[in-house]
């Protein structure tokens, strides 16, 4: 990998050998089938295919739209090409389409968790196509065209869009038309222009420049500003050579007749062309803080640096990863057929993608979470001339862009399934991709009706006052940054951070210095401490001080973490804080992976549990799962499994489930057993005096060595997502978060925290 010096964007060279390797390696290709429903019994095949599978069929034949109930057609969209014009190969047919289909196909699932299969169509005559592509409808949501052809691809789409009841899009025109709107009205409202005023000139009049020519007039452009361009100069009225009926729905009266001459005074230049295609002298000849959008891929009609070289205030944009704004087509077509299918959209229509690119152009408006910082290597992207667009990696796209469509497919008449509440639909959006933000959604609204103070103890972190205004702007509770408010403001001014909704208090400072030095004084007095050093304890160590304002009911809520290791802050706190009555203090992890959430205890805590603290994690494990939504099955881990192999620590896990028995805890339990056992219920029944009532759902670990490897373990290898350890058992609600945390880590540690997950 290279990293060049615009903003510490990174490229990645990729030979021809790694790039076949890539695709040979393993399974070849990129797809792969996935059943949904367990193929693991005889009874299991039954239901999936026959005698099973007929009653699905008779209910979609009385009721087509069951088809959406009982089969994956809702969330399937085919990727169809005819190969006859492959990124910037050209013409090279439909077999060497495939991998482009399937890495197509891949995306889909990636950003957007939209199933796919890629269909590649062995003809160039149009009506073959379109004969071969129109039956199709039963088995998909949605049709994706790519890589075919200008003009083909103009009939090909108009004449499916006729023919079929569900969306038909053809991405190299509107993918690329949507993005680029997106950057065009950030681009104008940097450079403070109408879109009723700005003269653009257009050089490409393929599929993507005619789809930019016709969005850009739906946004608000006027015909007569608006100039195309192609080979053989400016498209005007009149005009003869190499015209058809898409260009000529675009000529406009004009004395230019050359690119050169269209660009004198222009605001905005569109480039679907070639490499080279723009030239210095037409560069200079831009009116003042040009937008320049050089489009064509693999290299632009002129890059940035050459740009930079004639002229200092144009805002530009291209096609490629490795330098800023880029016009990537993948921004689109994910979320536009989420929010279509979600809707079950009849068509993508003019609305739909205009609300696509005002969505889009306002997320670039907003503060960028650390998960792109990560994805770009640490830099973190600012709206501005080198930020106008969003980044591929953001997550906040699969919430906002699809919610954008379908909500224009209901106001434009093309949704068949209207959603009634939109605001529920982005949560369901964001737990699509993120399975942090399903498990936490509940969470989330009970915190909107009765928000909280939460003590941000490492306050003068930039990814903790982060972490701050976006839990105030989210309406979940008012935070309070511990630290120097000097400090605090410089870093956030800096980061370009308003500290609207925030708290801050200085600890040194704080009117309730005395009062807290004096409470800490009375718990460690007889400890060692002095009253000096409580008070030095109070001015200078912020885990302290916000514990102290738990204590005195100053804050509902502490997080902390970031900058030191969760035993050290759990110590700190633990000075001031006691555990609850009847609680013991544990950590519990949430483990989320395919669909299912299991609790994980003791993570944090409790090194070498004897069985009676055992037992204890167990009945504070199941007070967590219930606390977080889940009726507890608990199950009590070893390496053995009823007996066999025997050991040490498989005994007190033993003795642990006969206190349990001799409590009569109100939740069910068993063990010992090993974590398959406890977790597949074929390998259960065969222990059939085995008293759990289904699946566990609350592990737990025979030592804390083993809850925190595997937790680790499981978090590294990918697959699931780990939560935690959260902290269950003190009087007072304090969660711990791993040491480097991202911002939208403490966020949802912070709602967890306020929520009073230990409560």
């Amino acid at each position: 990998m290279e990293t060049n010096n615009r903003g510490g964007r990174a490229r990645f060279s990729l030979t021809d050998q790694e790039a076949l390797q890539f695709h040979a390696q393993g399974k070849p290709g990129k797809l792969e089938v996935v059943a949904t429903k367990p193929m693991a019994t005889q009874r299991d095949l039954s239901l999936a295919y026959s005698p099973g599978v007929a009653v699905p069929v008779r209910a979609i034949a009385e009721n087509p739209a069951a088809a959406y109930d009982y089969t994956a057609k809702g969330n399937m969209v085919a990727v169809i090409s005819n190969g006859t014009a492959i990124l910037g190969l050209g013409n090279l047919g439909a077999l060497a389409a495939k991998p482009v289909m399937e890495g197509k196909a891949v995306l889909f699932k990636r950003f957007a968790d939209i199933d796919s299969f890629d269909l590649e169509v062995d003809t160039e005559n149009v009506d073959e196509f379109v004969a071969a592509v129109r039956h199709l409808g039963p088995a998909f949501g949605g049709i994706n065209l790519e890589d075919i052809k200008a003009p083909d691809c103009f009939v090909i789409e108009q004449r499916l869009r006729e023919l079929m009841d569900i969306p038909v899009f053809h991405d190299d025109q509107h993918g690329t038309a949507i993005i680029a709107m997106a950057g065009l009205i950030n681009a104008l409202h940097l450079t403070g222009r109408r879109m009723e005023t700005t003269r653009l000139v257009c050089n490409g009049a393929g599929a993507a420049g005619i789809a930019c020519i016709e969005l850009l007039k739906a946004l608000g452009f006027r015909h007569e500003n608006v100039i195309l361009c192609d080979t053989k100069g400016v498209v005007y009225k009149g005009r003869v050579e190499g015209m058809n009926q898409w260009k000529s729905a675009h000529a406009v009266e004009t004395d230019a007749r050359t690119l050169a001459d269209a660009m004198v005074g222009a605001d905005v230049v569109f480039g679907l062309s070639a490499k080279g295609a723009f030239t210095d002298a037409m560069i200079r000849s831009l009116a003042p803080n040009p937008i320049i959008f050089a489009m064509a891929n693999p290299d632009p009609e002129i890059t940035p640096e050459e740009v930079a070289a004639i002229r200092d205030d144009a805002i530009v944009a291209t096609g490629r990863s490795d330098y800023p704004n880029q016009i990537n087509n993948v921004l689109g077509f994910p979320y536009i057929f989420r929010g279509a299918l979600d809707v079950r959209a009849s068509r993508i229509n003019e609305e739909m993608k205009v609300a696509a690119a005002r969505a889009l152009a306002m997320l670039a408006r907003e503060d960028v979470p650390d998960e792109v910082a990560a994805a770009y290597s640490g830099h973190r992207p600012k709206f501005g001339r080198d930020y106008i667009i969003p980044v591929p990696f953001d997550p906040r796209l699969l919430s906002a862009v699809p919610s954008a469509v379908a909500e224009a497919a209901m106001r434009s008449g093309v949704a068949r399934r209207p959603i009634a509440d939109l605001d529920a639909y982005r949560l369901q959006l964001s737990a699509r991709r993120d399975r942090v933000a399903g498990s936490l959604q509940r969470i989330f609204s009970e915190l909107r009706a009765r928000p909280k103070r939460v003590a941000f103890a490492e306050g003068e972190e930039e990814q903790v006052i982060r972490a701050a205004v976006s839990f105030a702007a989210q309406g979940l509770g008012t935070p309070i940054l511990i630290g120097r408010e000097d400090r605090i403001r410089d870093t956030a001014a800096r980061a370009g951070i308003e500290l609207r909704g925030v708290q801050v208090h200085n600890a040194a400072l704080s009117d309730r210095n005395r009062v807290y030095a004096e409470t800490l004084y009375a718990r460690l007095q007889r400890k060692g401490w002095l009253f000096r050093d409580c008070q030095r304890v109070v001015n200078q160590d912020r885990n302290h001080f916000a514990a102290l304002m738990l204590a005195h009911g100053d804050a509902d809520a502490m997080i902390s973490g970031a900058t030191r290791h969760a035993a050290t802050v759990l110590d700190d706190v633990r000075r001031v804080i006691d555990p609850r009555p009847g609680h013991r203090v544990i950590g519990v992890s949430l483990v989320i992976a395919r669909g299912r959430t299991v609790v994980v205890a003791d993570t944090a805590v409790t090194e070498m549990p004897t069985g009676e603290e055992l037992a204890d994690i167990a009945t504070e494990a199941a007070r967590a799962a219930r606390k977080l939504g889940y009726e507890p099955h608990v199950a009590l881990l070893a390496y053995s499994t009823f007996g066999q192999p025997p050991g040490e620590r498989s005994a007190k896990v033993q003795e642990a489930v006969q206190i349990l028995d001799r409590r009569g805890v109100d939740f069910d339990y068993d063990g010992e057993m090993s974590a398959d056992v406890a977790l597949d219920p074929e390998k259960m029944a065969a222990h059939p005096f085995c008293r759990l009532k289904g699946p566990a759902n609350v592990l737990v670990m025979p030592a804390l060595h083993s809850a925190a490897i595997s937790t680790r373990m499981l978090q590294e290898l990918g697959g699931c997502t780990v939560i935690g350890p959260l902290i269950f058992g003190l009087e007072k609600s304090v969660q711990i978060v791993p040491l480097g945390a991202k911002d939208s880590d403490l966020v949802n540690m912070a709602a967890l925290a306020a929520y009073g997950v230990d409560a």
